[in-house]
């Protein structure tokens, strides 16, 4: 619905024309491709916590492409991994419609836009303690899963893993796990620390 919503006011605009659209990750790049727009218009937000691999990829496959992330919430590490991704800009998706038109545009015209709420949040956020690893724990603890099934999926030990709770309890201050969490998503930290490999297009 959100995605139906955006394109109907973008073709609303008589500068822009949207040539393609894409419902999952995994189907960017090949949309892309076949399409060949100027601007992808990438959800930051997506559930498999793939937009900044995603991002990477077109710039890789199609340099000429420039990439627009758009973000539920300011996040400064989200900020951090898509400027190192190439992309050209990332927007809050509360901004209103004519922001977002606009930096379609600004993004067309071979300029980089940020959000500039985000930018000064980027400015003064302290840097993430956790380690890569650390933060795919903490992820998966997120989104409920058990210490066994934690070390299934990241080939590790159970008590590793349990260590590396204890220690993220410990480097954020928290009280326990929950709390480690609420710290870690308040500060834009909650992203998995290597982004899923997507196949290549055909």
């Amino acid at each position: 619905m959100i995605r139906d919503a955006f394109s109907a006011i973008l073709e609303m605009d008589s500068d822009l024309t949207v040539v393609g659209e894409a419902d999952r990750a995994e189907t960017v790049l090949r949309t892309a491709q076949r399409c060949r727009p100027d601007v992808v218009v990438l959800d930051a937000d997506m559930t498999d916590g793939s937009a900044i691999t995603v991002a990477a990829d077109l710039h890789r496959h199609m340099p000429a492409c420039r990439t627009l992330l758009i973000a539920a919430r300011k996040s400064p590490e989200l900020l951090r991994r898509a400027m190192k991704a190439s992309a050209s800009g990332l927007l809050l998706k509360d901004s209103p419609a004519g922001d977002l038109v606009n930096g379609i545009k600004v993004v067309a015209s071979g300029e980089q836009i940020v959000d500039q709420e985000l930018a000064i949040a980027a400015l003064n956020a302290r840097p993430n303690p956790l380690t890569p690893r650390e933060v795919d724990v903490l992820v998966l603890v997120s989104a409920g899963a058990e210490p066994t099934e934690i070390a299934k999926r990241l080939d590790l030990r159970v008590g590793t893993v349990r260590n590396y709770l204890a220690t993220i309890v410990t480097k954020l201050e928290a009280r326990n796990r929950v709390d480690a969490i609420r710290i870690a998503d308040e500060s834009g930290w909650l992203l998995p620390a290597v982004d899923p490999v997507l196949p290549d297009a055909c």
